[in-house]
């Protein structure tokens, strides 16, 4: 029993969707080669900048200088202070958000550190000149995963640094970010700073294997195709 010959309208058509599957494919592949060596890029220089000597904190900053390690001096308003809801290695409890006035000028808001909910009243509170090191964070808008910041009820799950500082009615010009503190000499006095997490996922590797798996399995089974018609025909 010989095997049936396809169409030519067939064979053309199969050409086109195969050549498209293997194009496409390998493009989606290389575009994740691209994107490995651009998170390979990031996270080196992220590295760089979280064990680099600090630097004074600017005015303003933009996503390209986060994690850039600063070095502040001022007051904290402590009486303004914002908790945002926060989940950590050390369990679930409150960031406090903390305005700092600084000796230049302008208020920069800090993550003191986290507090369990039963020391949420009871941290310390520096009063008078402090000088403090940390690492820049860009402004967290809107809220958390389907929670929205409620800043009407005080309710925060984000660390929205415009939203924070209306509600706190902060008059001297704020920072558009705010900084992660480092770890304080008593790292077990709350709130305890130096928990910022530094990790980026990268799956660019295994994502840049599937696609082009796929493309070759798209002209495996293309040549396959066509091999069966070719004996097909050169048997007819």
């Amino acid at each position: 029993m010989t095997a049936r010959r396809r169409s030519a309208g067939f064979l053309i058509g199969l050409t086109l969707i195969a050549a498209l599957l293997v194009a496409g494919f390998g493009a989606l592949g290389a575009w994740q080669v691209k994107r490995l060596a651009w998170k390979r890029d990031l996270i080196a220089r992220v590295e760089a900048r979280i064990h680099a000597d600090p630097v004074a904190a600017p005015r303003s900053a933009g996503k390209a200088d986060e994690y850039r390690r600063l070095r502040v001096t001022g007051r904290f308003l402590n009486d303004e202070a914002t908790l945002v809801q926060a989940a950590t290695v050390r369990g679930a409890g409150y960031w406090v958000m903390t305005p700092l006035v600084t000796e230049d000028g302008f208020t920069v808001i800090v993550n003191r550190g986290f507090v369990p909910p039963e020391a949420k009243a009871a941290y310390e509170r520096p009063q008078g000149p402090v000088t403090l090191t940390g690492l820049l964070r860009v402004s967290e808008p809107g809220g958390g995963f389907l929670r929205a910041n409620d800043p009407a009820a005080d309710r925060w799950y984000s660390r929205d640094v415009a939203a924070m500082a209306a509600k706190r009615g902060l008059k001297r010009p704020v920072a558009g970010y705010f900084i992660d503190a480092e770890a304080s000499p008593s790292p077990d006095m709350p709130p305890v700073g130096g928990l910022t997490v530094v990790a980026f996922p990268n799956h660019h590797l295994s994502y840049a294997l599937t696609w082009f798996a796929l493309a070759i399995m798209s002209a495996g089974a293309y040549i396959f195709v066509m091999r069966v018609e070719w004996k097909a025909r050169a048997a007819a």
